[in-house]
């Protein structure tokens, strides 16, 4: 598996990098900031913020503190603070969050519950 610890653009200093190419089968926990390019089946657990790419795919639920997606995600969404869903996103599952941020063109398939509650996924 291609996972690289990188020291930029995160809150704690570092961060997970799977790269385009990779294919994992199975679950993933990380307690940094994690960027996946690469294809995830399982579920993901994030304490920090996921970037999921543009040609990234993840089959399964992802939990994190922040997310942004561009990629295509078949599974529910549990974000504690804040989702963005970027132009390319395709989400097929339901969404929990605090704050929702959506570009023209993102796709969601789903139902959204939104609110300062426990997210509860």
């Amino acid at each position: 598996m291609k996972i690289r610890h990188n020291e930029e653009n995160s809150t704690s200093g570092l961060h997970n990098t799977m790269t385009a190419g990779t294919n994992v089968a199975g679950d993933i926990t990380t307690d940094t900031d994690f960027r996946l390019d690469g294809h995830v089946t399982g579920d993901i657990t994030c304490k920090g913020k996921i970037v999921v790419g543009p040609k990234a795919s993840v089959t399964g639920n992802i939990t994190a503190d922040n997310a942004e997606i561009q990629g295509q995600i078949k599974g529910n969404l549990t974000i504690t603070e804040k989702l963005v869903l970027k132009a390319s996103a395709v989400i097929e599952g339901d969404i929990t969050t605090r704050t929702l941020e959506i570009e023209p063109n993102a796709r969601l398939n789903g139902t959204c519950v939104m609110g300062n509650h426990q997210a509860t996924n």
